[in-house]
């Protein structure tokens, strides 16, 4: 069984650690997180600050999982694992339904009871969250965070960073920009661009 570290402590975390469970490809070998001062070990676990990962991706075979859910700080974690060359790994929980011919970047996370149906792109370091519903040929660029019950019918473009709250809908032919937030509830029906907050039904501009 290949070796997983898990990078943040928070409440993501806690999902991440029982997708990698459940799927029975990793043991979890070391949490990170800054809230820790030094290394320690319990019960064959690591906990480090995240700095460690410099230690730890010198061993073979150990992967990495960013488990934070805030996109811009999942970036910045993302782009410092890079600078050290650590291999990250795809979650997929053993509930999800999806298609083989999706793609899926490196250090994304897939949670229980989502369907992505075919021809999807899913970028890295992207969380699709549970009961999402991903339709056929939308390309979701990376650090996007599809929150929980969302649904992208076909032929959606989510930009870098973007964030799809909890039961949002976005429609056909939908482009979304780079690190917009669509809210919770929202019926998305016509393009939206970069670094805006949309809301409501349908969705409008309020930032």
């Amino acid at each position: 069984m290949k070796k997983i570290v898990i990078v943040g402590q928070g409440g993501h975390s806690k999902v991440i650690k029982d997708i990698i469970i459940a799927s029975k490809e990793y043991q979890i070998y070391a949490l990170l997180d800054d809230k820790y001062d030094k290394p320690t070990q319990k019960d064959k676990i690591i906990y480090a600050p995240i700095s460690y990962a410099n230690v730890l991706c010198s061993e073979k075979e150990i992967y990495f999982n960013i488990a934070i859910g805030d996109n811009s700080v999942r970036k910045k974690v993302g782009k410092m694992l890079d600078d050290i060359g650590v291999q990250f790994a795809i979650l997929k929980h053993p509930t999800a339904v999806i298609s083989p011919s999706v793609e899926i970047g490196r250090g994304s996370v897939i949670m229980p009871n989502c369907v992505v149906n075919a021809d999807t792109v899913i970028g890295e370091h992207v969380i699709i969250n549970s009961s999402s519903v991903i339709e056929h040929d939308n390309q979701i660029n990376g650090y996007v965070h599809i929150s929980p019950k969302a649904v992208l019918t076909g032929n959606v473009y989510v930009g870098e960073g973007t964030q799809i709250g909890a039961g949002a809908t976005v429609i056909p032919n939908i482009k979304i920009g780079d690190w917009s937030m669509v809210g919770a509830g929202a019926t998305v029906v016509s393009d939206i661009p970069s670094k805006v907050t949309v809301v409501g039904v349908p969705a409008k501009i309020i930032t």
